[in-house]
């Protein structure tokens, strides 16, 4: 499978993100197509990461199907020869779909991103211990980072097209979308993570947080849309390796943010755009991380 930079396909492109090119298909779908750029720090490195796209394309196709029944969610299908049947147009273009092509039923997308954390790390561990608070919310005292909490913290936050997201309060929320769409937003959010935090463990990972995207369909139903607890989105921990009071290795590209540390603390890199380029073990590194991620939730090697 080649590795993807960017796409070229016969469709309307409306967005191109850092890692995901968007077409529409029609008034009422959307062609998600991932590919395998990768941004760390919020900056996109040069170089790509071998079936990175495919990974988190069919992570989420299996989340999908495992989540039927739960909440409704926007995947038509995420198999190449069906999205030509449904879109004859890309019959030259399988090569470009295979493993990493979505196609979507289109949403109008709630400007929140919905994060629940089981687990307090990352930027929630860096608020609470120096405030003892989360988005401003105070949080029992002398908890751990990376300890578990229970019941795990709806967390929202604003999205942002450049930098970073911005946790907010969910009275901040409401004030956004209402409470009725809040309280079903953080109902959904509850579902989803419960089932992939069980599903998860059962496989040797832990989920220690996610964001989660909604939107309301053309029917007037609110449903699951974007990626779901891929490396990207979600805090993946070993089951196995799990110490808490201390951070945790992550699946995901932590060897990529370990080299851009190293560059940076040696002063090669001042942290900014370019980024420095990356040596070929660190990509071999990171695409083996996310294949490793692929493994250990679904229980099966990637195929594509």
């Amino acid at each position: 499978m080649n590795t993807m930079l960017a796409s070229d396909l016969p469709l309307p492109r409306i967005g191109r993100g850092k890692v995901r090119d968007i077409y529409t298909v029609g008034d009422d779908r959307l062609l998600l197509l991932t590919t395998d750029r990768i941004s760390a720090f919020d900056i996109v490195m040069g170089e790509t990461i071998p079936m990175k796209g495919a990974v988190l394309t069919q992570i989420s196709a299996w989340w999908f199907k495992k989540l039927e029944g739960t909440v409704p969610h926007h995947m038509i299908s995420a198999d190449a020869d069906t999205i030509i049947r449904e879109v004859p147009a890309l019959r030259d273009h399988r090569a470009s779909l295979a493993g990493r092509a979505m196609l979507c039923r289109r949403t109008t997308v709630f400007p929140i991103e919905c994060v629940i954390r089981g687990y307090l790390s990352g930027s929630a561990w860096k608020e609470y211990a120096a405030q003892g608070t989360l988005a401003g919310d105070r949080l029992p005292p002398a908890l751990p980072e990376s300890g578990r909490l229970e019941p795990a913290i709806f967390s929202p936050a604003t999205k942002a097209e450049t930098g970073h997201d911005e946790n907010i309060t969910v009275a901040r929320m409401c004030e956004i979308v209402g409470r009725e769409v809040t309280d079903t937003l953080e109902s959904m959010t509850r579902a989803v993570y419960s089932l992939g935090e069980r599903l998860s463990r059962e496989h040797g990972i832990i989920i220690a947080d996610t964001k989660f995207e909604f939107g309301r369909d053309a029917d007037g139903r609110i449903i699951l849309i974007d990626e779901v607890m891929t490396p990207d989105s979600s805090r993946f921990w070993a089951v196995d390796a799990y110490r808490p009071g201390q951070p945790q290795p992550s699946f995901d590209k932590q060897p990529l943010r370990d080299y851009l540390d190293t560059e940076r603390r040696a002063g090669r890199w001042n942290g900014e755009a370019p980024p420095p380029p990356l040596p070929e073990s660190v990509v071999d590194a990171t695409s083996q991380r996310y294949l490793e991620a692929y493994r250990r939730v679904t229980g099966d090697d990637l195929r594509v």
